[in-house]
């Protein structure tokens, strides 16, 4: 199913500084090699012919053509959708990490805590939850000094742009409860 075309959203100055191309060199470049016809690793390996394209952005370009090509939506991947929410809280990473990793304290301040199944931790830093459907919840924690913690909620694995949409508005939203809940 075709999706709707959309520019990159990082700069031509940007993009040319790491790969010595603007978007539209690489796209008349890609669509020369016939990657329109092409799947992503197929696209990928035409990208992997340029010495001066790392790795990363070789996936970057990619995505970045196939959105443009009307291929893949905003935060489509293969095995689905996959949003971030991201929100520096005045407290400490331990506090944090306890609030998330504590089913009742995760309760006190997140509503659908009870739907979410614990996978993995580690320690102040990593958590990762089954989540509603068949998604997968992802919680990174970076200590910003003593008083701050960068916390990061990444869901993947959303059936569709509307989920997307919908789980990121939530996810911002329950930072903004989790901070509250931490500062009461």
């Amino acid at each position: 199913m075709a999706k709707p075309p959309t520019k990159p959203d990082m700069s031509d100055t940007a993009v040319t500084a790491k790969t010595g191309k603007p978007w539209a060199e690489w796209f008349a470049l890609l669509d020369a090699a016939g990657a329109q016809q092409l799947d992503h690793k197929q696209i990928v390996a035409i990208l992997g012919k340029q010495p001066a394209v790392a790795p990363w952005w070789r996936q970057m370009i990619t995505v970045k053509y196939e959105q443009a090509r009307g291929r893949r939506a905003q935060h489509q991947r293969p095995d689905g959708f996959q949003i971030s929410a991201s929100r520096t809280i005045a407290a400490p990473n331990a506090a944090v990490f306890r609030a998330w990793n504590d089913g009742r304290a995760r309760a006190r301040w997140l509503p659908e805590a009870a739907g979410l199944n614990p996978m993995s931790t580690t320690a102040e830093r990593r958590l990762s939850f089954a989540g509603p459907g068949d998604s997968h919840i992802e919680v990174r924690l970076v200590a910003k000094n003593a008083d701050r913690t960068q916390v990061t909620v990444q869901e993947r694995k959303l059936p569709n742009a509307t989920a997307a949409t919908q789980r990121k508005a939530h996810w911002s939203a329950a930072l903004d409860a989790l901070e509250g809940w931490l500062g009461a």
